[in-house]
């Protein structure tokens, strides 16, 4: 029971990132969007996919199963953002930073399988990393904190993504208590507090955030109509002088 929902939630974390992707791919940019937390469920996720292997811990298919799912998910919203990305310096980091991620994970990979012996030595030396970076996704949508305070505006961080990262974190630390895993259930337990801190965060500024917004547009709309005055009247000069 447990596990099928723990499933289920994995998949709306990797779905969720889709609403701000749909509206980077309709602006044609990536607009104040950051990366970060794309890059860190990344990593995480490759991480993950390496401790399920049935020689660093055994009987883990469905840790392995879900994260290689949403490893194949994030490389997708990478290469949208890094399509729609117009800065060059950003997308060369962006893509940079992925390319390590990439070559680590493969070296991490490849030291443990040779170097340790015995799938408890690898267990623990892949989960102390996987704690590490499971932290860091979890963290990561608070890289725009200093963003959302200083502008008292949380539309560039995504709710529903924090939403189900902190539904994601209560599943698999109810997950790791049956039996119970400590490298699943610390860094999960850690990252279900970041997501409740991220979710208030969203709270306080909820309603500042629509106020920002349609003040946007009304001044937006006032801007056009002044344009469409401002021409018109242009039009008319040019009529009376013919």
């Amino acid at each position: 029971m447990v596990s099928h929902l723990v499933n289920t939630i994995r998949n709306v974390v990797g779905i969720t990132g889709r609403p701000t992707f749909v509206r980077i791919w309709k602006k044609g940019s990536v607009e104040q969007y950051s990366p970060v937390p794309y890059l860190a469920t990344l990593i995480n996720c490759m991480v993950w996919v390496i401790f399920g292997l049935p020689m660093v811990h055994p009987n883990s298919t469905l840790v392995i199963t879900i994260n290689g799912a949403g490893t194949a998910i994030e490389l997708v919203y990478l290469t949208v953002f890094l399509i729609f990305c117009h800065d060059k310096k950003k997308r060369l980091e962006v893509l940079l930073i992925a390319l390590v991620e990439v070559v680590f994970m493969a070296l991490v990979a490849a030291l443990v399988l040779t170097l340790a012996h015995t799938t408890e030595r690898r267990s623990m030396v892949v989960g102390i990393i996987a704690i590490l970076f499971n932290i860091m996704m979890y963290a990561s949508p608070l890289s725009v904190m200093k963003l959302v305070i200083s502008t008292k505006s949380v539309e560039y961080m995504p709710f529903f993504l924090s939403l189900a990262s902190f539904a994601n974190g209560v599943a698999w630390t109810t997950y790791a208590f049956l039996p119970f895993d400590p490298f699943i259930a610390v860094p999960n337990g850690l990252g279900t507090l970041f997501c409740l801190a991220q979710l208030l965060l969203y709270a306080t500024y909820y309603e500042s955030t629509n106020r920002i917004i349609a003040a946007r547009k009304e001044t937006k709309m006032e801007v056009n109509l002044s344009e469409v005055v401002v021409n018109g009247n242009h039009d008319s000069k040019k009529t009376t002088t013919h």
